[in-house]
């Protein structure tokens, strides 16, 4: 399975791959490079960064002493990703905006090669704030970078028959994820960015963010492992 981008690459990065238990330097080190090797080609990304385990370990951390609403866990999820785009943003610094974009309508055009941003509202994940610039910069679709690499008709953790897709629809896709939103939720794509991309017609394409050799095949046009949803 192969897929041609524009000039535009937007993604949503999994904070669990750049913060699985501790920051991931190698991980950085290696995906800055794939970066900066497209951005020679002409690219431009857009990267907006999740929480990961820094989020998780201040939200048990306040469940664990009080009463906490979802609204108190999207707050702490939202910080968590910010500290994680500013660490994004410095990493890239040479090429990329110095301002990391934490509310709608900040964005208006592109002016550097890399443009890192971070949550921007409760209720809101990642998803779909990578969602809602892919529909506000006219591109038309946005990565999931995160793991694992396909989307599967059930938890392949629980289940080892579970079978994966190549390719599917939103409408299929919606059927499988839970209808509300719920901080920290572990589907490929959450269920507020799944409504958005089906009703604005935007393509979300779901990898391993680990495997950066499949991701370079997918930036560069050669055959991938991975889901598209459209």
């Amino acid at each position: 399975m192969n897929y041609r981008f524009g000039k535009t690459i937007i993604m949503s990065l999994g904070g669990s791959i750049v913060y699985p238990k501790d920051i991931d330097l190698l991980f950085l080190k290696h995906f800055k490079k794939l970066v900066e090797d497209e951005v020679k080609r002409g690219k431009r990304f857009v990267i907006v960064i999740g929480g990961g385990h820094l989020a998780r370990i201040f939200q048990q951390a306040a469940e664990s002493l009080c009463s906490v609403t979802d609204e108190d866990k999207d707050w702490i999820g939202i910080h968590a990703t910010r500290l994680n785009a500013q660490l994004m943003r410095t990493v890239f610094k040479e090429m990329a905006d110095p301002v990391v974009f934490d509310k709608r309508g900040k964005m208006k055009k592109l002016t550097h090669p890399v443009t890192i941003a971070s949550g921007w509202h409760p209720g809101w994940s990642t998803d779909f704030v990578a969602t809602a610039i892919a529909k506000d910069l006219k591109v038309a679709e946005y990565l999931e970078v995160g793991k694992p690499a396909y989307v599967y008709d059930k938890d392949p953790s629980a289940y080892p028959d579970a079978k994966p897709f190549e390719i599917m629809t939103w409408k299929e896709y919606r059927r499988l994820v839970p209808k509300k939103w719920v901080p920290g939720s572990h589907a490929p794509v959450d269920t507020v960015a799944a409504k958005l991309s089906a009703s604005s017609g935007i393509t979300s394409i779901i990898i391993n963010g680990r495997d950066l050799k499949n991701f370079k095949n997918l930036l560069t046009g050669e055959k991938f492992q991975g889901t598209i949803i459209r």
